[in-house]
């Protein structure tokens, strides 16, 4: 299934609404595009394998560039929007893209991406090519109308190469091996996911709150469109436009991440609850774990319709959890749903229930490798079971098989010998009414190699002073281990969190080890 097929069966309905605007895109216009931009690169020599690249805000046109690389059989690598001309020059050209579609709205990025990437010989830019900009681009809109609407006589399925959001280093990109199937046969495994474990259908309203280029999003918007539902998008997230999208298109399912259910949590109660929230049958988080106490808040909120799973982008295994599997056992991310899931110990060793590890999964043999990086594949593979493998997450399993995620074993901090979890102390602190974020650190002590430090952003209009810390570590020292506890926290404006929800933790951390010249990308 494909758009191809909505747009002849219901050709005026919306494939996608952009929710701030009101401005729709059809199923026969995203057929009717996606085709011909399809056509324009086979015409300019791309093949099945080929790669391509797409630089843009969230926009309906993105899921034109989307369709045209699935339908083609291509490999489509999406690029943080927020990256430098330098980060997104690696990634284009280490991709080996050979087209990319950019927006005039990053047309100052784009203009100075050219001299990265030398392969790269197709440059189109959507919404205009601004006076003074690179004149490599051609204008998108125009460009792809001198071609056919009609499929390209073949249309094996594509599929994307993502890369890793390169919080502790260089991206790596993410390569399966490619699909054995045409694009119109099914929706994918995502679309299978969602039909099997959420009800997705042609009737479902989504709402995509988050960046297209993250994973999750663009796998999940596109495979709704595979099944023939609308995808409501926000530009940017927005506490008040999502709630007001969940009312005004009649929203049935939608994805968060965890800091969304807090930045929702912290409105005023009058404004959180003026809404008509009465269509949203589904709501599901991923991306990171959440803090028992928001989930808690959130289902007293929201009810009994929030489902939750654990992947990564490598697909290398996968964990899903009802909700009353979560109000059974609380904390938990759930049970695997693909995947063997193997917790061990830094030699490999497999460790018992209730023992933290490393979360291996076993499958038949490794679904990913990272592309060019073979060192990189082989260090995500166990030590002697080379279809195992981890994505450097920390957790335990019960008895009765759930997963429980402690943190990721690079922000694990060592003081005196002891292993401290900062995610544990981070979802103490961000129940607190004046946090409106949080990171947990190591920091050097002379004595002890790390100590605890929290850094906090707190809510609008509360001093950062040394009264608000008082409070915070009495706060702390109620409710965590004291050995666990921040010895000291310091406060930002704002922490360096992506859209998606990702911290970028190393450039707080670095700043404390004296580190001035690393990179995050």
């Amino acid at each position: 299934m494909y758009p191809g097929k909505w747009a002849a069966e219901v050709p005026e309905k919306a494939a996608a609404i952009n929710a701030a605007t009101g401005e729709r895109l059809s199923y026969a216009q995203l057929n009717a595009r996606s085709n011909q931009l399809a056509q324009l690169l086979w015409d300019r020599g791309l093949r099945p394998g080929d790669h391509i690249a797409i630089l843009m805000e969230n926009n309906l046109a993105y899921f034109e560039v989307v369709w045209a690389a699935l339908r083609s059989g291509h490999y489509l690598t999406t690029i943080n929007r927020y990256l430098t001309a330098e980060e997104a020059g690696y990634i284009l050209d280490n991709c080996e893209a050979q087209a990319l579609v950019a927006s005039a709205r990053m047309a100052e990025v784009a203009a100075e991406l050219g001299q990265y990437a030398p392969r790269c010989h197709t440059w189109l830019m959507a919404d205009g090519v601004p006076t003074g900009s690179n004149t490599a681009f051609e204008a998108y809109e125009s460009t792809i109308a001198a071609y056919p609407d009609t499929p390209l006589d073949d249309e094996p399925a594509g599929q994307f190469m993502l890369y890793s959001s390169g919080t502790t280093g260089r991206p790596k990109g993410i390569l399966r091996p490619p699909q054995q199937h045409k694009i119109h046969e099914n929706a994918g495994a995502v679309g299978a996911l969602q039909q099997g474990l959420w009800g997705f259908d042609d009737n479902v309203v989504y709402l995509s709150p988050a960046p297209l280029y993250h994973s999750a999003p663009v796998s999940f918007c596109t495979s709704t469109q595979a099944l023939g539902g609308t995808v409501v998008m926000l530009p940017r997230f927005d506490e008040l436009a999502a709630l007001q999208a969940i009312q005004d298109y009649r929203v049935t399912h939608s994805q968060w991440v965890p800091t969304m259910f807090t930045r929702m949590l912290k409105l005023p109660e009058d404004q959180r609850h003026q809404y008509d929230l009465s269509s949203h049958r589904v709501a599901i988080h991923a991306a990171a774990p959440c803090p028992l106490g928001i989930k808690q808040q959130m289902f007293d909120w929201w009810g009994p319709i929030i489902y939750e799973y654990y992947g990564g982008t490598e697909l290398n295994g996968l964990v899903h959890c009802t909700p009353q599997e979560w109000l059974d056992h609380p904390g938990t991310v759930g049970k695997p749903i693909l995947g063997v899931p193997h917790i061990c110990d830094d030699d490999g060793e497999e460790l018992s229930a209730g023992e933290n590890g490393i979360v291996y999964f076993e499958l038949p043999v490794m679904p990913f490798e990272y592309f060019k990086e073979s060192d990189k594949t082989k260090d995500a593979q166990h030590p002697t079971h080379p279809n195992w493998s981890a994505l450097g997450d920390v957790g335990y399993l019960d008895e009765d098989g759930f997963l429980y995620l402690t943190d990721r074993a690079t922000f694990m901090i060592i003081s005196g010998g002891v292993n401290i979890y900062p995610q544990e102390i981070e979802d103490i602190m961000i129940l607190h009414d004046k946090v409106v974020d949080v990171a947990v650190i190591g920091v050097p002590n002379e004595e002890m190699g790390e100590e605890v430090k929290a850094v906090v952003q707190p809510m609008p209009g509360v001093a950062s002073d040394e009264a608000l810390e008082s409070e915070l570590m009495s706060y702390a020292r109620e409710h965590i281990a004291h050995y666990k506890c921040p010895r000291s926290i310091d406060f930002m404006e704002e922490l360096p969190r992506l859209p998606t929800g990702k911290l970028y933790k190393r450039i707080i951390k670095d700043a404390y080890w004296g580190k001035t010249d690393s990179r995050i990308v």
